[in-house]
């Protein structure tokens, strides 16, 4: 099979190439699974930098969400078939023609969802609910603010915060992209090149956001600061502007707000029946039609150094999903 491989950690992605090697066979509870699509996330870009709190042993295959077709089972899987429809993931392995993937982490596709939107939802919708359920507890009427909303994981939240009945605003970089997450259904949209904090204190009385949605750090999580409400959750998803932030200790006591960190993957693993609650939950709303992965691109595996161009650039309105 094709595979995406990680040989050497760069800072250039010079160490990744694809490769042909023998197709993985499934151990004990684990699924080999022929792969239709596979979503491409910014920790992916880390990862084969040496960025990402995760590392590997060299070499690995790239890739940790992808959707596809069950073709064998390892021993001691119950409740799978093969010629099953999955979507699933591992730290690695996705971006290749089969992937081994954990019986107990995979879902049926939703039947409403391609193998690209399938591919796109896993780990940006999952990011979105642990954020916004589990940890800000996000209310009805409550406003959030959700920076990089054109992003994969961005446009699951603005999905998810309207959802649950939150005033949405978003922020991005480009008008042509807020455009579009306009379209998606943000209430209200901000250019954040121009700042964000008194359009946002205008926008809600002059109170700011009860929820702040940021994956992307820096001197945006500074200007967050000053447009929190007094009770307001600050949560912290990751730092795609390439800079960790810090903060006074004396701002959330005086303002009277929280910075609580987000990591949906290690909130399952530290409460796994929470966790198999929060896929349950966001499989229901699938199902039900209620939720709308965004697919900015599909692209086959040999071109994606375009992939990762696009997540560079910033280019990308959604998720890029690469097809081997």
């Amino acid at each position: 099979m094709k595979a995406l491989v990680c040989h050497q950690i760069t800072e250039d992605f010079s160490g990744l190439e694809v490769r042909e090697m023998p197709v993985p066979t499934p151990g004990p509870g684990e699924v080999l699974v022929r792969v239709k699509a596979a979503g491409v996330n910014f920790p992916d870009l880390l990862m084969s930098q040496g960025k990402y709190q995760m590392k590997p042993a060299l070499p690995f295959v790239m890739g940790m969400e992808c959707a596809g077709i069950v073709e064998a089972l390892g021993e001691g899987v119950t409740g799978w078939a093969v010629g099953d429809e999955v979507i699933g993931g591992n730290k690695t392995g996705a971006y290749a023609d089969y992937a081994v993937l954990p019986a107990d982490g995979l879902s049926a596709r939703p039947a409403p969802f391609s193998f690209a939107e399938a591919a796109a939802f896993p780990a940006a919708y999952l990011t979105a609910y642990v954020a916004l359920v589990r940890r800000a507890n996000l209310q009805p009427g409550e406003t959030l603010l959700v920076h990089g909303a054109s992003g994969g994981v961005g446009m699951a939240a603005v999905d998810v915060g309207k959802l649950l009945g939150a005033t949405v605003i978003a922020t991005s970089a480009s008008d042509a992209k807020l455009d579009k997450v306009r379209a998606y259904g943000a209430d209200y949209v901000i250019n954040a090149t121009q700042g964000f904090r008194d359009k946002v204190k205008t926008l809600t009385h002059g109170r700011g956001a009860d929820v702040i949605f940021d994956p992307v750090g820096g001197d945006v999580f500074d200007e967050s600061v000053r447009c929190i409400a007094f009770d307001g959750r600050l949560l912290v998803i990751g730092f795609t502007s390439g800079r960790i932030p810090s903060i006074n200790a004396n701002m959330p006591l005086i303002k009277g707000f929280s910075v609580v960190g987000v990591r949906a993957g290690e909130y399952g693993r530290q409460f796994p029946e929470k966790g198999r609650e929060n896929r349950d939950a966001i499989h229901a709303w699938a199902d039900a039609g209620k939720l709308r992965p965004s697919v900015h691109a599909e692209l086959p595996l040999t071109e994606w150094r375009e992939a990762w161009r696009m997540l560079t650039d910033r280019d990308v309105v959604g998720k890029v999903i690469i097809r081997p």
